[in-house]
């Protein structure tokens, strides 16, 4: 599927794309991929019928629990989310269709210092060609990402001193004296 700037644009602002949501718990997915691959296939297949209807589309899979992630696959351009839609005009320009592509995210403070990441996780043609390898590979990444979600340790907090350096700045001051001049008669 192509789509130009600006329908894509539109479609993003008025939210006119497929959006599903999908909540679980980490113990129902643990660190099995046999656990995560229903909701990976899931996920693909949403992508898959997106392209078909020549609709974006937005899936995602909130994981809750101590350390909260969710990942989203989302169709675009760019690997820019939805929602920064408005500076993917930054780089493209108005008038001429781009390929879509499906970018896969993950959200979580636990993920880096930005709480965010995105990576293209596969093209228009190898998602419809192979999904089954698409979603073999999101499997792959979902399970990256959540050891890396679990391994996460928060930078510390860099409790620095300065020194304090002090210019005094002193005005000297002038004084003019005005001459008086007093007229002899």
């Amino acid at each position: 599927m192509k789509i130009n700037l600006k329908d894509l644009n539109d479609k993003i602002e008025n939210q006119d794309y497929i959006q599903d949501l999908e909540t679980v718990k980490y113990a129902d997915i643990s660190k099995s991929k046999s656990k995560i691959k229903p909701y990976a296939e899931k996920m693909v297949k949403e992508v898959v019928a997106a392209f078909k209807h020549d609709s974006l589309v937005q899936t995602q899979l909130a994981v809750t629990g101590q350390r909260p992630v969710t990942f989203v696959l989302e169709t675009n351009i760019i690997n820019l989310p939805y929602a920064n839609y408005k500076k993917i005009a930054n780089f493209f320009e108005e008038g001429q269709e781009y390929d879509l592509n499906v970018y896969f995210e993950t959200r979580s403070e636990y993920v880096n210092a930005s709480h965010f990441r995105i990576d293209q996780l596969a093209t228009e043609e190898e998602i419809e060609k192979d999904s089954s390898a698409v979603v073999d590979k999101l499997v792959d990444a979902i399970i990256e990402k959540i050891k890396v979600v679990r391994e996460y340790k928060k930078p510390e907090k860099k409790t620095e001193t300065k020194a304090k350096t002090t210019k005094s700045t002193t005005k000297k001051k002038t004084t003019t004296k005005k001459k008086i001049t007093t007229k002899k008669k």
